[in-house]
């Protein structure tokens, strides 16, 4: 049976730490940056972890 391939959407998107979570980015920061407050913007610009309820199936598609 041939290996599995990584999938590379995903892997473009998500990083593994060190101790195995997925790191990932927030959503809404590419637009319409006036309606929103400083305070949201400067949240949005760190990274997040991914929830346990989806970790599972991104580490399948990212074979780990």
């Amino acid at each position: 049976m041939p290996k599995m391939k990584t999938h590379k959407g995903a892997a473009k998107r998500f990083k593994v730490t060190g101790k195995g979570k997925l790191k990932r980015h927030h959503a809404y920061t590419s637009h319409m940056f006036r309606h929103k407050t400083q305070k949201q913007k400067r949240k949005l610009r760190k990274s997040a972890i991914v929830s346990s309820a989806d970790t599972k199936r991104i580490k399948k598609l990212l074979n780990q």
